[in-house]
């Protein structure tokens, strides 16, 4: 039954050893952490297996993704992993407990949602985050000054032919909603595949 229930990603399954890194830098060993966008819940089951410290809460926008979250949960036995919940990252309040978490995690989202949910996400970070709690995002960026690899020039038209709304997301425009919601990007670590892993935390 568990095994129907599983569902796969090839890019979590390559990119889950290098984020851990990443994530191990940021993170304390004893943390509460909340994962926005779980998707399939590969992340939330191989780190916090790797991280015995780490209790995780999933959460996705599609309902019919949390049973394969939870399948993973079991399939890893990681009992840090709390039972996923459903979160819109746009509602004004998310529905999740505690009140703050020590991090807060969503990889692979910005390019396939709409524009507002970076605001929100910011905005849910600053309510959400401990005093000296981290955001980790992860995925592609378009920056100022850098040249854009030819497979993100041709994923970004991908997604834009495919829904107007989508689109790789530039850098220094999320730096200016997340300092909005009073956040900085406080490290910024290339990751493969032309990827970036960026920490962002409260402004000082």
């Amino acid at each position: 039954m568990t095994a129907n229930i599983l569902r796969l990603s090839p890019a979590a399954e390559r990119n889950k050893h290098p984020i851990l890194e990443q994530l191990r830098q940021h993170l304390p060993a004893q943390a509460h952490v909340l994962e926005i966008a779980s998707g399939t819940g590969q992340h939330a089951a191989w780190f916090t297996g790797q991280m015995p410290g780490w209790r995780w809460q999933p959460t996705d926008f599609q309902a019919d993704a949390l049973p394969s979250i939870r399948a993973w949960a079991a399939e890893a036995s990681a009992g840090q992993v709390l039972a996923p919940l459903q979160l819109d990252v746009l509602a004004p309040a998310w529905p999740v407990e505690p009140a703050t978490f020590d991090a807060i995690y969503c990889a692979n989202m910005l390019h396939i949602a709409p524009w507002a949910t970076c605001a929100a996400l910011m905005q849910g970070a600053s309510r959400c985050l401990a005093p000296h709690g981290v955001l980790v995002t992860y995925g592609p960026y378009l920056e100022d000054g850098v040249p854009t690899s030819p497979g993100n020039l041709a994923f970004d038209a991908s997604l834009r032919s495919e829904n107007a709304q989508w689109g790789i997301r530039r850098r220094e425009d999320v730096e200016q909603e997340a300092h909005r919601a009073g956040l900085r990007l406080k490290a910024r670590h290339a990751m493969p595949a032309n990827n970036l892993l960026l920490v962002w935390g409260r402004e000082p």
